[in-house]
């Protein structure tokens, strides 16, 4: 079965980080800082082309997507390149400082049958010194998730917070004729159908866990909102009332999901027990109310609704159950998602014909335009750092995923060329 593939991976942190870089860190996009990653070395000398080519492609499309590197061109590389060096008496750090890098990235492998052992460093040059060092035990399959871990762990080690790049993402995808759920990792690698509902499966969203994925289905008839277990494969339905039950969205905890159901005719945002048993109607209005996502804290939710002729962003306050306009230009918005640390909110918005990706603060101040250009860009959601966003672009004529950093830059396409991709959501580290 296709869940057997989760399996576990041993991590050995022999290195802990040695204190923060001597380099001021900011936010992806804001600086560059020098950066040597040198070829992977086998342990034994028995070299695999394919693991060391493996390795580049994952470190080369996580550091460029962090935003915060300047390459250092392996061409100009000496002779410590060429030498396993994993603790820092062994590296020649004038020799890195001499080529203007300041931080090093080395490591090595050791590949037996399908076992495989990964050595990684991240080592800064001017302070003479390891920031973060890890020993990775599985199997050759494992080797993307050692990669991206390390690359999260290096992210944690120059910023304080640990990198998105270990998570999942979860989307639809038409690549059986019928829209079905897929799951792949954050580059596009691996992906796997998780449903076989011959139907149409539209808007997943992870538990907070990353173990569990809810998603509207058709295969009864019906718009129900179900339920998969990742780990195990198991499926159940979560709400199969009378008409809509879409848009389904975890709180932070996973105690409880907003979704929009219409058993009364008219659609309203409720909330419900993570089991599925109604814990409270949320918005109360004549008007369609659609697309809730939970504030952090779980006080509030911002949602679309057309209360006021076209479709805008509201927020609600759980606690009293007022309501405010968020967003006052524009005449289309669509699908907001709350940032996970709470300061930011993401939406789409029609303009000029077209869907763009825009960006407010909770209060409405500081809109921001991120996307331009031929295309939809539509439905984008945080990785669990806040840092980038993934959403669906149809500017060739099937709609594809793609990432980007949060301020608009560093847009890569993830993935497959020509699949019919869409309603993307970024899973918690594994």
């Amino acid at each position: 079965m296709w869940y057997r593939i989760l399996t576990t991976l041993t991590i050995l942190m022999l290195f802990a980080s040695q204190g923060a870089a001597e380099i001021e860190i900011r936010a992806p996009g804001q600086q560059e800082i020098p950066l040597a990653v040198t070829r992977f070395l086998a342990i034994d000398q028995a070299r695999d082309r394919g693991v060391e080519e493996e390795i580049d492609q994952v470190l080369q499309f996580d550091l460029e997507l962090a935003g915060l590197f300047e390459f250092i061109d392996p061409r100009s590389f000496l002779t410590d390149a060429g030498k396993l060096g994993l603790v820092s008496i062994d590296v020649d750090f004038q020799e890195w400082r001499l080529l203007g890098a300041d931080l090093v990235i080395k490591g090595a492998y050791r590949l037996s049958g399908q076992q495989l052992v990964l050595e990684a460093r991240l080592f800064d040059a001017k302070g003479r010194r390891l920031l973060n060092g890890r020993r990775y035990v599985g199997q050759r399959k494992d080797l993307r998730r050692m990669v991206h871990s390390f690359v999260d762990q290096t992210l944690l080690s120059l910023t304080g917070e640990l990198g998105p790049f270990s998570g999942r993402i979860a989307y639809v995808s038409k690549t059986t004729g019928r829209k079905e759920l897929y799951l792949m990792e954050v580059d596009g690698a691996q992906p796997i159908r998780l449903t076989d509902h011959r139907s149409i499966v539209l808007n997943p969203d992870f538990s907070p866990n990353g173990r569990d994925v809810i998603f509207t289905s058709y295969k009864n008839g019906n718009p129900d909102l179900f339920l998969k277990e990742l780990f195990t494969g198991k499926e159940r339905v979560l709400s199969s009332r009378s008409g809509l039950n879409v848009g389904g969205r975890y709180d932070a905890k996973g105690q409880r999901i907003a979704l929009t159901l219409s058993k009364d005719k008219n659609p309203e945002i409720y909330l419900l027990h993570d089991t599925g048993g109604i814990e409270k109607r949320a918005t109360r209005h004549w008007s369609i109310d659609i697309d809730p996502s939970w504030a952090p804290g779980g006080d509030q939710i911002v949602f679309v609704s057309n209360r006021r002729g076209n479709p805008h962003l509201f927020i609600t306050d759980l606690q009293n159950d007022d309501v405010r306009r968020l967003t006052l230009k524009g005449k289309y918005d669509a699908t907001p998602a709350w940032s996970p640390k709470g300061d930011r909110i993401v939406f789409s918005r029609r303009i000029e014909g077209q869907f763009q990706v825009f960006q407010i603060r909770p209060d409405g101040s500081d809109e921001r335009q991120l996307t331009f250009g031929p295309g939809n860009k539509e439905h984008p959601r945080w990785s669990p750092d806040s840092r980038f966003l993934i959403y669906s672009n149809d500017k060739t004529g099937v709609k594809e995923l793609y990432l980007m950093r949060s301020d608009g830059t560093g847009a890569q396409k993830v993935s497959a060329a020509g699949e019919d991709a869409s309603h993307p959501v970024w899973s918690a580290r594994w």
